[in-house]
């Protein structure tokens, strides 16, 4: 039953005072707001300490010193110094000539020169070292190649205790 009684353009229109029928009034369930698209994280390249990678790509040549606190990828050509308080990642492709000091190393590509990490070296099956390696761990791909010496494991008192027995040996067959 309607409440009020619409008429034509002249006529009034007249509302009853009261409504003959009790009306209810009823609140609607609110709409649920639509769930936001959360948009894909942004790709982490380094997901230690949010380091800053730095990349010397395929076809660039590069001589003298490197230093820094990034990480560093090489895929082209290097050939001096390295010293990095990051992880150093050569490519497959890479050729480095190079004095190397950093945390980690994964080596996929060539290097010849002296390797030093304080954390692990990776030598991929790609790999290919002629020079001296330390490290705190050493992981060796079957198919990779070194010619050179190693040393990993050792902590730093092993180390100098190794070097004092091997002088005093010398000594003796001397």
């Amino acid at each position: 039953m309607a409440l009020w009684k619409e008429t034509g353009l002249h006529d009034q229109k007249v509302m009853p005072s009261e409504p003959s029928e009790k009306i209810e009034r009823v609140e609607a369930a609110p709409i649920p707001a639509p769930t936001p698209v959360n948009p894909a994280p942004p790709r982490r390249e380094s997901t230690q300490m949010d380091r800053q990678e730095s990349v010397l790509g395929l076809g660039v040549t590069i001589e003298g010193k490197m230093e820094g606190n990034g990480d560093v990828r090489i895929a082209g050509k290097f050939k001096g110094e390295i010293q990095i308080k990051g992880n150093l990642n050569i490519q497959k492709g890479a050729h480095l000539t190079a004095k190397i000091n950093a945390e980690a190393i994964t080596i996929e590509g060539e290097l010849e020169g002296t390797v030093v990490a304080s954390g692990q070296v990776t030598l991929a099956e790609s790999g290919q070292v002629i020079g001296d390696l330390k490290a705190k761990t050493l992981a060796v791909a079957a198919g990779s190649r070194m010619r050179g010496n190693v040393e990993f494991g050792w902590n730093d008192s092993e180390t100098a205790r190794l070097s004092s027995v091997r002088s005093h040996e010398f000594g003796k067959n001397a």
